[in-house]
C-alpha cells in the first residue's frame, strides 16, 4: 500500500536563522577553515568545505585554479581525458589535494579512473557521481572502488534519506552526496519559472523563460519523475546519519544565493556543493554567447539532451532527459563570485554568534518562514 509521510519537509526557502548574542565584532574573525579526518580512507582534509559540482560547465581545470587559491575544492568533471590530467597535474601541483577525480559507474569510467589515480598519485580524492544512488549496483559499486583504492577518500552519491547513507558508508564511501531533484521551481510571473531567490536570477531563453541561477536549477528529476526530497530537511537527516557513523556528507543542489550556502551549513552539512552558483563565469565550461551586446553562457545538467548529446549520442529511447539548458548572463572571473559567498558565510556567523564555521550547526535555530525577501524590485518593470 502506498504510504504517505506527514512530517513536514523543509527546502531552504521555508526558513530564515534567527539571530543570536555575538561577541564577534568583525566577520573578518570569522575563521571558515574545517579540518576532518575521514573514516574510511583515514585521510585528513584542511580547507574551506565549498565544493564545485562536478558539472563539465562547472567543474573545470580553470575552475580548480581559481577555488585553490581560496583553499577550496573541485569536483574535477569526467570528460577530461588522461593526457589533459597529466598537463594539469603538472602544471599546478599545488591545486591537487584540493580536487578530486570524478567517475560514474560504467566500465569505461572505472578504467579511466584507475588511470588518471595510477599517473597521478597526488590525487586522493574520488566522487562517484549517479543520479540514483539507491541501486544496488551503485552500492557494489562503491565496494569495488574501496577494495581498488583503500587510501583514497571517496565521495558517493546523489542520495536523501538517513538509511541509505548509512549503508554507502559502511560500503566503504567516506562523504556522501545529498540531494535529488534539490532545484525546485515554483510557479512565478515571468512566463515561466520563477526561483525562491529571483532576485539573484537573470532572463534565459532556451527551454521556455526561466529565473534560476542554483545548484539543481537545471536537474529536472521532480517534473520527469515525481521524486525528490526538500533539501534543508535531506541535509539534516543525512548529517544525522553520518555523523552517528563518523562519516560526513555533501548538501548538493538547492543554493541560489550565499544565504543557502550558510543555511546547508547551519542544518549540520559539512561540504556544499555548488553548480549554478558557480556558471557563467571566465572559469565555467559551456559555450560563450553574444546577444544584443549582452554575454551569455550555456549551463546545462549533466542528465540534459545536450549533455547527452555531446558525450552519449543522444537521448537512448528508454530514458528521458532529467535536465535543462539555460543561458546564464556572463560574469566575468568567479573570484568576485566567491568572495560574495565566503563573505555571505561570515556574516552569518557574526549573526549567530559562531567564530568558526564548525560551531555554525551548533548555533543555528531556523524559523519557519512564508517569504525570504521583499520581491517588490525582483522582477522587472
Amino acid at each position: 500500500m502506498p504510504h504517505i509521510d506527514n512530517d513536514i519537509k523543509l527546502d531552504f526557502k521555508d526558513v530564515l536563522l534567527r539571530p543570536k548574542r555575538s561577541t564577534l565584532k568583525s566577520r573578518s574573525e570569522v575563521d571558515l577553515t574545517r579540518s576532518f579526518t575521514f573514516r574510511n580512507s583515514k585521510q585528513t582534509y584542511t580547507g574551506i568545505p565549498v565544493i564545485a559540482a562536478n558539472m563539465d560547465t562547472v567543474g573545470t581545470f580553470e575552475m580548480a585554479k581559481a577555488l585553490c587559491k581560496f583553499s577550496l575544492f573541485t569536483a574535477v568533471h569526467k570528460h577530461y581525458n588522461l593526457e589533459q590530467w597529466k598537463e594539469f597535474a603538472g602544471q599546478n601541483p599545488d591545486c591537487l589535494e584540493h580536487l578530486a577525480a570524478s567517475s560514474g559507474t560504467g566500465s569505461s569510467d572505472f578504467e579511466q579512473l584507475e588511470q588518471i589515480l595510477e599517473a597521478i598519485p597526488q590525487v586522493k580524492y574520488i566522487c562517484l557521481d549517479v543520479a540514483n544512488g539507491y541501486s544496488e549496483h551503485f552500492v557494489e559499486f562503491v565496494k569495488d572502488v574501496r577494495k581498488r583504492f583503500p587510501e583514497h577518500t571517496i565521495m558517493a552519491g546523489n542520495v536523501v534519506t538517513g538509511e541509505m547513507v548509512e549503508e554507502l558508508i559502511l560500503s566503504g564511501a567516506d562523504i556522501i552526496k545529498v540531494g535529488i531533484g534539490p532545484g525546485k521551481l515554483v510557479p512565478g510571473s515571468v512566463g515561466g519559472e520563477v526561483g525562491h531567490c529571483a532576485l539573484f536570477g537573470a532572463h534565459t531563453r532556451m527551454q521556455s523563460t526561466l529565473l534560476s541561477f542554483f545548484s539543481g536549477s537545471v536537474c529536472t528529476t521532480r517534473k520527469k519523475t515525481g521524486v525528490g526530497y526538500p533539501q534543508l530537511s535531506a541535509v539534516m537527516e543525512c548529517a544525522d546519519a553520518a555523523h552517528g557513523l563518523k562519516g560526513h556528507i555533501i548538501s548538493d543542489g538547492g543554493c541560489c544565493c550565499p544565504g543557502d550556502v550558510a543555511k546547508a551549513f547551519g542544518a549540520g552539512a559539512d561540504f556544499v556543493m555548488l553548480g549554478g552558483m558557480l556558471a557563467g563565469h571566465s572559469e565555467s565550461g559551456g559555450e560563450l554567447i553574444e546577444r544584443d551586446g549582452k554575454k551569455f553562457k550555456l549551463f546545462y545538467g549533466m542528465s540534459s539532451e545536450l549533455a547527452m548529446k555531446k558525450y552519449a549520442g543522444g537521448v537512448a529511447e528508454y530514458r528521458a532527459s532529467e535536465g535543462k539548458t539555460v543561458e546564464v548572463p556572463f560574469k566575468g572571473a568567479v573570484e568576485h563570485t566567491i568572495r560574495d559567498i565566503l563573505g555571505g558565510i561570515r556574516s552569518t556567523c557574526t549573526y549567530v554568534g559562531a567564530a568558526k564555521l564548525r560551531e555554525l550547526s551548533r548555533r543555528t535555530t531556523f524559523i519557519r518562514v512564508t517569504q525570504q525577501v521583499n520581491p517588490i524590485f525582483s522582477e522587472e518593470s
